[in-house]
């Protein structure tokens, strides 16, 4: 089956920008900023992941997503947990992800409601090229200043427990419900594998590499679809050219150059990572 071009759809939010990222045009004047950009089946479909581009200008809200039994008993495919590669970043930039010390439901209800919340997270500065895998039940938020890809189990909820005094609407009996708020240990340790190939994390739910290996070969699905998400560089996919600022989903066994300056992810469901992906 060939590789599939993914659809962009430009998702408005508050804290997003006007000026996006090479690949994307900006926000014309008058519009509305975007905070998102999402990459979606060509006539709909629900995949296992989700790709998107985020723009921040400002702090998002303190959240939490619930896991798949937790999602499910609300009627949702499944929950969501997700990973972030940072792209580009501001001096100041940060990214809030697990407590400070662990916190019973009712102190993480209390700090929700006054807003202590936002001094008991951990905000961690962060740097273009740094990844965070961030599990469900995970308190976390992120900071204006930030360009970044997050890779995510497909599904749209989230719990909103503060939002720094906006009129948005919080979700505190389900996110507290939800959340494990102690302090963030990475769970994954990027583990290079081969030359230009490393897994940035080998979930349950997902694997996420990174590539920047050069040359022509076969890209093999192993029965699960593969997102490929150049990041930079320039190469071919079943024969058309593929640059940054697209998402291309492929399945079965696919043609693939890589060309110099490759900066490639690809993402596949888990468990398990395919050690035969490409050759």
């Amino acid at each position: 089956m060939p590789a599939v071009r993914l659809e962009t759809k430009r998702v408005e939010k508050p804290w997003g920008r006007m000026d996006l990222w090479p690949g994307f045009d900006d926000v014309a004047p008058g519009g509305s900023p975007v905070g998102e950009i999402w990459f979606q089946q060509p006539g709909g479909g629900d995949p296992d992941l989700l790709v998107k581009y985020l723009f921040t200008s400002e702090k998002l809200s303190i959240q939490v997503h619930p896991d798949d039994a937790q999602a499910q008993a609300r009627g949702y495919p499944r929950g969501k947990e997700e990973a972030w590669v940072i792209l580009a970043a501001e001096p100041a930039a940060t990214i809030a992800i697990g407590t400070k010390e662990p916190m019973s439901a009712d102190e993480l209800r209390a700090a929700s409601l006054d807003g202590s919340i936002e001094d008991k997270v951990v905000w961690h500065p962060v740097k273009k090229d740094e990844f965070y895998y961030s599990g469900a039940g995970t308190v976390h938020a992120i900071g204006p200043g930030l360009t970044l890809v997050e890779v995510q189990q497909n599904v749209d909820l989230t719990y909103r427990l503060y939002d720094y005094g906006s009129d948005r609407e919080l979700h505190l009996d389900d996110g507290v419900a939800v959340s494990d708020p102690v302090p963030y240990v990475p769970p994954y340790t990027p583990e290079t594998i081969a030359p230009g190939r490393t897994i940035l994390s080998d979930s349950p739910k997902f694997v996420l590499e990174r590539w920047s290996c050069t040359g022509t070969g076969t890209l093999y699905s192993d029965g699960r679809p593969i997102w490929l998400v150049p990041l930079a560089g320039a190469g071919t996919i079943d024969d058309a050219d593929f640059t940054a600022g697209g998402v291309w989903l492929a399945d079965g066994e696919t043609a693939l150059t890589l060309g110099a300056g490759t900066d490639l992810l690809v993402a596949y469901t888990g468990p398990g990572r395919n050690d035969a992906i490409w050759s």
